[in-house]
């Protein structure tokens, strides 16, 4: 088993991952053109984009309707796709939460927040992972399903041509991978800010936060105003034209994607001394002070933008100064 200190450290009861989190390194200058490859290898492709693209794939060959049945919008096909869509929430976040919070076959390594799923009035049926499932499996499987169903329908009702182009498989490729989760990071970055416009923060992006110490359930436990938004990724394939397996990767990485990333745990312990990247402490920090870390270190808006936290001591006081500054403002 692998020993969590060699990664990070310990402090009251909860894992500290090294700090400070820096941006990937294909945005470097001079470039880095060696470490830029190894990140995409090593820091995206593997262990879950991967993972991803291979079902996508799969789903591409056998599981997705003909491009005849979906050039009219009909009940069966799209049922059809929702139930997949389930399936697969079912599958990753289901598994996740299975393995790491029900059987805590690793107990509390690499675990952030050393606090289980809570029962509390605030979530549906005083319980956290009920509320999480409810709002991931009935709203945010709907949406999910409505956006990818429309997407599809419109290049095989003709709505959007696909050159043939579209199908070369290198372009397919960087854009299943490299273009979707740099789209993806972009989109999530600005609806995310939009979100936490007060207003919009109270009617719909509170039911997200709710989840202080959030598990794989959390990742699109979302209200319906912001799982519209959320999920509107997939109007950037209506101008740009895509092969399907990049309109099923993108569903992959927004629908089942943020489970990992939300379980609560940097790693997930496998066979033996094998551990897989799992939670992001960048996207943890946001969770913990609301007002850092929008995106995602795919992409350093958030540097640009000046709220991006590393993790850091230093980073934490300039924190504290900005609200100082806004309570005196």
């Amino acid at each position: 088993m692998v020993d969590p200190a060699t990664y990070g450290g310990i402090a009251n009861g909860e894992y500290q991952p090294p700090v400070p989190i820096r941006p990937a390194p294909i945005w470097a200058w001079p470039p880095r053109p060696v470490a830029a490859a190894r990140w995409f290898i090593t820091g995206l492709l593997y262990p879950w984009v991967g993972f991803y693209l291979v079902l996508s794939v799969v789903i591409w060959r056998w599981l997705l309707p003909s491009e005849e049945t979906m050039e009219t919008l009909r009940v069966g096909w799209i049922l059809q796709i929702w139930v997949r869509n389930l399936a697969l929430l079912l599958l990753v976040a289901g598994g996740l939460h299975w393995s790491l919070h029900m059987r805590r076959r690793q107990d509390r390594d690499f675990k952030f927040n050393g606090r289980w799923p809570a029962e509390s009035r605030k979530f549906l049926w005083r319980s956290q992972v009920r509320d999480n499932m409810f709002w991931t499996l009935v709203s945010g499987g709907f949406f999910w399903t409505a956006y990818e169903s429309l997407t599809h329908w419109a290049y095989a009702s003709g709505l959007v041509g696909r050159p043939g182009w579209a199908s070369n498989p290198v372009y397919v490729f960087l854009m299943a991978t490299l273009g979707v989760v740099l789209w993806s990071t972009a989109h999530f970055w600005a609806n995310h800010r939009l979100l936490h416009w007060r207003p919009l923060y109270r009617i719909a992006h509170e039911l997200h936060h709710r989840n202080v110490s959030p598990g794989p359930w959390s990742g699109i436990s979302m209200h319906p105003i912001e799982h519209f938004i959320y999920f509107s990724i997939f109007l950037l394939w209506w101008v740009v034209p895509v092969h399907p397996i990049v309109i099923l990767m993108c569903g992959m990485y927004q629908g089942p994607g943020p489970a990992p990333s939300h379980s609560g745990f940097e790693r997930i312990h496998l066979v033996g001394r094998w551990s897989v990247p799992a939670g992001d402490l960048f996207h943890q920090l946001h969770h913990r002070y609301f007002e850092v870390n929008y995106g995602n270190t795919q992409a350093p808006i958030d540097k640009v933008t000046g709220t991006w936290h590393d993790g850091t001591r230093e980073a934490h006081e300039r924190l504290k100064g900005r609200r100082r500054a806004d309570q005196v403002a």
